[in-house]
C-alpha cells in the first residue's frame, strides 16, 4: 500500500490565491510547508476550488480531478 500526504482543494485554492500561482506542483507545496521532501501527494476533494490552476501531484481523487477541470484548470499525474 502506498502512503500519500493528503492535500485538499481548499489548500490548493488558498495557496494559488495567496501567491497568485497558475501552476501548483510538488515544489510549491514543499515551499509552502504542506509536504516534506520525500512525501507522495494525493489531492482530495475537501473544499472547493474556483480559480483556474494547473495542479501537479502523484495522485488525485476522482472528485478532486473533476472539480479542478470544472474550474478551468488541469491536472498532471507524476
Amino acid at each position: 500500500r502506498v502512503e500519500y500526504k493528503a492535500i485538499n482543494l481548499v489548500d490548493i485554492e488558498a495557496l494559488a490565491t495567496a501567491k497568485n500561482l497558475a501552476k501548483i506542483g510538488l515544489a510549491e507545496l514543499r515551499e509552502a510547508g504542506l509536504v516534506s521532501k520525500n512525501q507522495l501527494v494525493k489531492v482530495l476533494a475537501k473544499g472547493a476550488i474556483s480559480c483556474k490552476v494547473e495542479v501537479e501531484a502523484n495522485a488525485f481523487s476522482k472528485k478532486a480531478e473533476e472539480a479542478i477541470v470544472a474550474a478551468g484548470g488541469s491536472i498532471q499525474k507524476i
